[in-house]
């Protein structure tokens, strides 16, 4: 047999690519991230035990009470319409059950709508900073990513740079709110102006542009603010979400795909979810997640404490010359650098054993990311040396 190197596919090489940044980072974070005295505020990871109820409804559903209790899964009747019936409440539109697909989290979610509403060589739209996983999975589902800037003042939406990105090869934007890394929930008025664009768009070039609203952190929505979901504007609107954010228990992959109920006759649609959820490597969650999706419904980590902590910090930070705007959700904070260069800021903190995120993981050089999953006293210890780092 010939000597011959093995060569991936060119779609592999191109993810990890997009990739990179990422993981160099993580390499960094990895390699220190378990000594004892590291304050980390890296990633949403809990660095405090989970909720003592969630941890006994694991408990309490892993006692299987019949035969089948741990066969094959696709989206189960019961927690269907447990989720249905929450959107209903809280949105107040009308879901139905087999308008909600169960999934690994959010990521799995996102992987189902990527497979099933985009083809090869359409292109998606999104804002940066991103999360940070967008890119290689559309370049994994091949697709082709296309980026645009938010507002640099007030990390808005930028409405006439989405509006000049749209064309004919255009199946999707996606909006996630509230974002990660900013923590901006986009107002009523860019919403109602967003559906605005994607209904002309869409009538421009003859096809449904989707909208895929990626709300992982609906739920974590500070006093001061209010939080909408685009699927109220815009009715080809796919929803995704995960219970890990709220619950603060990222590795219990839960979550869902939900199609909105304004999109007319989605009984077509709910088949190629589920179709592409099995060929795409069975992106459902397994039977005990399942089974807990009422408990977990009940649950939050406390919103109050996080808030303190969002305030504390802020304040602190401000007084010491950081620039960053409040976030009006999730668990993070989005910081300026103070220098240029911030992967170097954010290694000089990991001398001093603290981890941030930097802004360049996000596509965003020069501004780096706190999470406020940190406990009190990392941020005691941290702020000392944050202050200093200020410059």
């Amino acid at each position: 047999m010939p000597d011959i190197a093995p060569i991936p596919a060119a779609r592999t090489e191109a993810v990890a690519a997009a990739m990179s940044r990422f993981l160099d980072f993580v390499d960094v974070w990895d390699s220190i991230r378990m000594h004892p005295d590291v304050c980390d505020f890296a990633f949403g990871n809990p660095q405090e035990l989970p909720l003592p109820e969630f941890s006994a409804a694991i408990q309490r559903y892993a006692e299987p009470k019949s035969k089948d209790w741990f066969a094959y899964k696709r989206s189960e009747p019961e927690p269907r319409a447990v989720v249905a019936k929450a959107l209903r409440e809280w949105r107040g539109m009308a879901f139905e059950p087999e308008d909600i697909a169960l999934t690994p989290g959010a990521f799995g979610a996102l992987a189902t709508a990527f497979r099933a509403f985009v083809d090869p060589g359409d292109e998606v739209v999104f804002s940066l900073p991103p999360w940070f996983l967008y890119e290689p999975m559309l370049l994994a589902a091949d697709a082709v990513p296309v980026k645009v800037r938010v507002r640099a003042d007030d990390h808005d939406l930028d409405l006439d740079a989405i509006g000049s990105a749209l064309g004919p090869r255009t199946r999707a934007v996606i909006v996630n709110t509230p974002n990660n890394p900013t923590g901006r929930i986009y107002p009523q008025r860019t919403l109602a102006a967003l559906a605005d664009l994607l209904t002309d768009a869409s009538q421009r070039w003859g096809r449904t542009i989707w909208l895929i609203s990626d709300e992982p952190y609906a739920r974590l929505v500070f006093s001061d603010a209010e939080f909408r979901s685009p699927s109220e504007f815009y009715p080809y609107t796919l929803i995704s979400y995960s219970y890990g954010k709220v619950l603060l228990t990222p590795g219990q992959r839960i979550g869902w795909l939900a199609l909105s109920p304004s999109i007319p006759d989605r009984a077509p649609l709910r088949k190629v979810i589920e179709r592409t959820q099995i060929s795409g490597g069975w992106l459902f969650p397994n039977a005990v997640m399942q089974y807990a999706v009422g408990d977990l419904e009940q649950m939050s980590i406390d919103l109050a404490g996080l808030e303190a902590k969002r305030d504390r910090l802020t304040g602190e930070l401000r007084a010491a010359g950081y620039h960053l705007r409040p976030p009006e959700g999730t668990f993070y904070l989005w910081v300026r650098s103070p220098v240029p260069d911030d992967v170097m800021f954010s290694r000089n903190l990991a001398d001093h054993k603290i981890l941030v995120l930097p802004g360049t993981t996000c596509e965003a050089p020069g501004y780096f990311r706190i999470s406020l999953t940190a406990t009190d006293d990392m941020i005691d210890r941290a702020l000392p040396a944050l202050v200093a780092a200020s410059g």
